[in-house]
């Protein structure tokens, strides 16, 4: 581990104090990636333009003939936080433009992640015309096959990276898949459908739909869509965090979605005071919650509650549920911890570990503990009730998950069974007895790809702040600003 203070770009410095900007806050700022006094003036007429996500205004015109013919819309979700967020966000934005619309989100333990051809078969039982996966879809080959076999059509809303093949949908729209001109690809999955809500309301401006009938106001989601992209670990560009500095302000104001209000009330936390790191580290875990142990239609309901007393009942639920996960993560991660220390980590680049009693819903926090104590990448498998084992894995900044698993799997086709993710994290579906081939090829791809200069945890910190300027107003001030991955809230290195 080593320690090294940022570097302060002094033009940029310079430019925020002499705009009247705080000077500890012209230093942070200043230390981070802007390259220009305009990346932190976070206005809404700065959004990138819905226009340049690739499909989305024929995403758009399917979802105005479905609102117009009062076709059934099924969103098919994910069972993490931004999962959640984006069922939520597609399902009430789709009800301001009243369309018919319902949610399904699998049951990780019965279903698996993604539109596969089982969730397809339970929602044609709903009857939709319409598909409209939120936060998956990408690489749900199969499960789009299901529905064109059945006559319904399909819409993917997705941020994970593609692989060579694509689904057969009616349109993709994603800022990561091939030759789409969005200039940010760190959209995360509720980004991408509010994105295509923003691009939907255009679309009917341009028929004239809103002549008599008022506007549906979009910006009323953007809590859901500030949750959702600090708790998926998105890189916070300048267009998220002018996403996430507004979503984070309508918090503050008190109106607000009143499942996120129920679970800052029940974080003992003030939604006036709320800052980037609560939504990351009180409000998330415990929609998260609902996806590792039950059922994440808990969360989501939370989130699409119509008053406080019924997002408040599910709020409880998932406290619960939450209290329940860290006493299932701190044994796991105990255990995890007792193996590993007769085990000489040194020796390798990666971690991958599996036991027979590990739960499935919580292998990626326990991966997560393990790579921030041993600043490795580690993947944690647990096995399902189909006799698979499901791997989560977390990765260090300089090795990119995904590709490495594509890279396994291009050497060694039959090995993983399915995978996908992005560069921090990713998830794959092993056989058992190929567990200890799988670990083998991945601590070769990782020594392939890895220093060990890499291995070494570089911790940056800011300049101290001087003592004149160290008081509670400062405080609140660094505070209020947006912080997350990619734009790290302050790490002072104290010396007393």
């Amino acid at each position: 581990m080593q320690f090294k203070e940022k570097k302060i770009n002094s033009k940029i410095f310079n430019s925020l104090v002499s705009k009247g900007t705080n000077p500890v806050l012209s230093s942070l700022f200043a230390s981070r990636d802007i390259s220009s006094i305009d990346d932190i003036d976070y206005q809404l007429d700065k959004l990138l333009s819905p226009d340049l996500l690739k499909s989305v205004k024929d995403a758009s015109n399917l979802l105005i003939s479905k609102i117009d013919s009062k076709g059934k819309i099924i969103i098919i979700g994910d069972y993490d936080a931004d999962g959640a967020t984006a069922t939520a966000c597609g399902y009430l934005g789709l009800k301001k433009f009243g369309a018919n619309v319902d949610f399904i989100v699998p049951n990780r333990f019965k279903f698996g992640y993604g539109l596969t051809s089982e969730i397809v078969d339970l929602a044609y039982k709903k009857k939709p015309t319409l598909i409209v996966t939120v936060d998956n879809g990408i690489a749900s080959i199969e499960g789009v096959e299901r529905a064109n076999s059945y006559g319904i059509e399909v819409l993917i809303t997705d941020h994970h990276l593609p692989a060579e093949d694509l689904p057969a949908a009616n349109y993709i729209v994603n800022p990561n898949q091939a030759s789409c001109d969005f200039p940010s690809k760190n959209l995360c999955g509720v980004g991408v459908i509010f994105y295509v809500l923003l691009s939907l309301r255009t679309e009917l401006r341009k028929l004239n739909r809103f002549l008599i009938e008022p506007e549906p106001i979009l910006s009323d989601l953007l809590d859901l869509v500030a949750l959702g992209t600090i708790a998926d670990l998105v890189k916070l560009d300048l267009n998220n965090r002018i996403l996430v500095n507004f979503g984070i302000k309508k918090i503050r104001s008190g109106n607000c979605n009143f499942g996120i209000e129920a679970l800052t009330n029940l974080s003992k936390k003030k939604l006036k005071d709320i800052k980037t790191s609560d939504l990351s580290f009180s409000i998330a875990p415990k929609i998260n919650a609902a996806g590792r142990l039950d059922d994440m239609a808990i969360g989501i309901k939370c989130l699409i509650a119509n008053n406080k007393n019924e997002a408040e009942n599910y709020a409880k639920q998932l406290v619960v549920f939450n209290e329940q996960r860290k006493l299932v993560e701190n044994k796991m991660k105990d255990e995890a911890f007792s193996t590993l220390s007769d085990f000489i980590v040194d020796d390798n680049y990666t971690i991958t570990m599996y036991d027979i009693k590990w739960h499935q819903g919580v292998i990626g926090i326990v991966a997560s503990r393990l790579k921030e104590k041993y600043y490795r990448p580690t993947i944690i498998f647990a096995k399902d009730d189909s006799g698979l084992l499901k791997g989560s894995g977390r990765s260090i900044s300089s090795f990119h998950l995904k590709d490495a698993l594509d890279l396994v799997s291009k050497k060694n086709p039959d090995l993983i069974v399915t995978f996908g993710g992005h560069a921090m994290a990713a998830g794959l579906t092993i056989k058992l007895e190929n567990f200890k081939k799988f670990c083998a090829e991945f601590e070769i791809i990782a020594k392939e790809l890895l220093s060990p200069a890499d291995l070494n945890l570089v911790i940056e910190f800011d300049k101290s702040i001087p003592k004149e300027y160290l008081n509670h107003e400062t405080i609140k001030t660094i505070n209020s600003q947006v912080w997350g991955q990619g734009f790290p809230p302050p790490n002072f290195l104290w010396d007393f």
